[in-house]
């Protein structure tokens, strides 16, 4: 009896070794496509916001910024919103960077700008925050620089999307930059 149990013993274990060699593989290979297919994702996604943006490729290495921007491009205007099925320009910005640098920030473009330390526009870095004066002398409207002259933000007439601050428009109300302290 010994002698039948131990190689149908020896069987089993041989099997049981060879489909975990194979479930392993299996993943590898899923892990492998999965890391591909994100990977092409990307490169994409960093050229067409280089395009945008009128830099290299390699200039584009936020990745959670520039998807997070591609999520909401075109989201419509809505004041007082911060959802996708509208947006203002400070439920943008806290929307942001919330999901993309884990910072909790809230309230209006003014508000905004009393948690930021002043910047000249030569100062801007990629997050740094943009703010304008278009109602009166008071703030009135925030985005959030990107590179090259260019910011994100949430516009009355066609919702979310990019400028740049040499845009007469933009020229003409631009206030200061700021970066959160």
């Amino acid at each position: 009896m010994k002698r039948i149990l131990f190689p149908g013993f020896l069987v089993l274990v041989l099997l049981s070794a060879s489909s975990c060699r194979n479930h392993r593989a299996a993943t590898s290979t899923n892990n492998n496509t999965n890391t591909s297919a994100t990977n092409q994702k990307n490169k994409a996604l960093q050229q067409k916001y280089a395009t945008l943006l009128a830099v290299e490729s390699s200039d584009i290495s936020n990745i959670p910024l520039y998807a997070f921007i591609d999520e909401w491009y075109g989201v419509p205007y809505k004041y007082g919103g911060k959802t996708k099925s509208g947006v203002d320009c400070s439920g943008l910005a806290s929307n942001l960077y919330t999901q993309v640098f884990s910072k909790n920030i809230s309230g209006s473009a003014a508000n905004l700008y009393s948690l930021c330390k002043p910047l000249g526009q030569d100062e801007l870095k990629e997050g740094d925050l943009v703010f304008f004066k278009i109602d009166g002398n008071r703030i009135s409207h925030v985005g959030i620089y990107l590179q090259n002259g260019r910011f994100v933000h949430a516009t009355t007439k066609r919702g979310v999307m990019i400028n740049e601050l040499k845009e007469e428009y933009y020229k003409k109300y631009y206030f200061k930059g700021g970066r959160l302290k």
